[in-house]
């Protein structure tokens, strides 16, 4: 794990925003994996932009989301599918038959996670995977005690995770209770991960993860087993870190980061 500080929220947006351009660059038939929320928002409009003004060019990019909520149709104004065409893919040139997300309506749900788990292994796996990090320590809908080799499952969500989300729904009262999400396990596959974490009310449960034992009751602290998994904060996320000024020098020591500073 490799955690980098910047001085704020839009930096570390960018930062992450780059990272995911660098990768499409450089195979442009990379399989990603995306996440949803407030802070990735700001990712996609760098994305949206780096497309328009530096042609960043999408057309072969396969993408893998990370959940959908169960029992809501792909037009559902709170479904992840309706997020992810108004954020990023009705804006950049990539074909929205090679954009796969949990079909959260499916009939069998337990044969539409092994049809998810499949459709990942046939594409060759996920190449860089998008994280972000909820209240409760969960990537994903993997919320406490999720197995960290878990597979692509339906999942009930905590009331954490409801009372974070429910605002996104009208009423707030209307959102579902479960989601179909990749498992840890799943997670675990991506050849890189990519954890963006930004604002204060992240601080405690950033410090847990990144810093902390590897337990099933924070999912995100799984990631500490993965060899090439790239940690970006802003100050006010890295506030609790005990390594702060490691990781500040890490970025501006390493060469890898050079192109970023």
């Amino acid at each position: 794990m490799e955690v980098v500080i910047q001085p704020d929220r839009w930096a570390a947006t960018r930062l992450a925003a780059r990272l995911i351009a660098r990768q499409v660059a450089a195979k442009p038939s990379c399989v990603l994996g995306l996440a949803t929320g407030m802070t990735m928002e700001r990712v996609y409009a760098e994305l949206v932009r780096l497309h328009g003004e530096e042609d960043l060019d999408f057309s072969l990019v396969r993408t893998f989301n990370l959940d959908e909520y169960i029992g809501i149709d792909p037009g559902h104004p709170g479904s992840y599918r309706y997020y992810m065409n108004k954020k990023l893919f009705d804006h950049v040139n990539v074909d929205v038959r090679n954009t796969h997300l949990p079909h959260g309506t499916a009939p069998d749900l337990d044969e539409e996670c092994r049809r998810y788990e499949a459709l990942i292994g046939a594409c060759g796996g996920i190449d860089l995977q998008l994280l972000g990090i909820g209240r409760s320590g969960h990537i994903g809908f993997n919320e406490p005690l999720s197995a960290l080799q878990s597979r692509t499952r339906a999942k009930a969500l905590t009331p954490t995770t409801i009372a974070q989300n429910r605002d996104h729904f009208d009423p707030p009262s209307s959102m579902p209770r479960r989601g179909i999400t990749m498992g840890v396990g799943t997670i675990l596959e991506a050849r890189e991960c990519l954890l963006l974490v930004t604002g204060d009310s992240k601080a405690g449960v950033l410090a847990k993860a990144v810093e902390g034992p590897v337990t099933s009751m924070i999912s995100a602290t799984a990631l500490q087993l993965h060899p090439r998994c790239k940690v970006i904060a802003d100050e006010e996320a890295a506030a609790h870190l005990e390594q702060k000024e490691y990781y500040r020098w890490i970025f501006e020591n390493e060469p890898e980061w050079q192109e970023f500073r």
